[in-house]
């Protein structure tokens, strides 16, 4: 019988993107929340490099990092594909592509967070010129990043459709706005409509609690850091 079990933590935009892909995929899994402040030995254990979630174990062999986790998936459970047929090699690697790029680009939504003032401004401008590059380029007329249905690339994107809105307002900013980026807005709706992405979105309410004192701490750290 096939075991598969996912070490996650709830506030983690990376865990959610396996979680996400192993609903679409249907595939039943044991989800193990872990203590980040306190770790398990087991996650220790099956990953002793990085020490972080999420680390897929499927019938006792770790995988471990969300992009690899989620090529895994895709490799391992055929139906409901995350990538285009074998046959359209550019479209698969247009999916990498983003999936990497969204990656790349993570520290200035970070940014949001942990900053105010000018850096903050700085940010929101790095942050709208990252949106316009995915609203043009990635997304154009398509519904979703793969096509018509949600794949790989889309599960890479899914912090802006689960947890951004909180940022933005815990920020005091709005980047993603309809007038603006009516696509992404459009693709954000699409996503969250999805059934199996729905039913795991994490609660708004103890998100915002959650990035508030998060957001609190790292601009208190920085501001102790500059009297240094």
């Amino acid at each position: 019988m096939e075991e598969v079990k996912l070490f996650g933590a709830w506030p983690s935009p990376y865990g959610y993107r396996v979680i996400w892909a192993l609903e679409l995929k249907g595939v039943k899994y044991e989800y193990i929340e872990e203590d980040l402040s306190n770790k398990s030995d087991l996650l220790l254990q099956y990953n002793p490099i990085h020490k972080k979630i999420p680390v897929l174990v499927h019938n006792g062999k770790p995988i471990s990092e969300s992009h690899v986790i989620l090529e895994y998936i895709e490799e391992t459970w055929p139906g409901n594909p995350l990538l285009p047929s074998l046959e359209d090699p550019h479209g698969r690697a247009s999916a990498r592509f983003w999936t990497k790029f969204i990656d790349d680009k993570a520290l200035p939504f970070a940014m949001l967070l942990m900053t105010d003032g000018e850096e903050l401004e700085k940010a929101a401008k790095e942050v709208r010129e990252i949106l316009k590059i995915l609203e043009e380029q990635g997304l154009g007329e398509k519904d979703f990043f793969g096509g018509n249905e949600i794949g790989l690339a889309d599960l890479a994107m899914g912090l802006i459709a689960s947890s951004f809105g909180v940022i933005e307002e815990l920020a005091g900013v709005k980047v993603l706005n309809g007038d603006e980026f009516p696509g992404l807005c459009n693709w954000v709706k699409k996503f969250k409509e999805n059934p199996a992405i729905k039913k795991n979105l994490p609660d708004p309410d103890q998100m915002f609690v959650y990035y508030k004192q998060k957001r609190e701490m790292l601009i208190n750290s920085r501001a102790a850091l500059s009297y240094k």
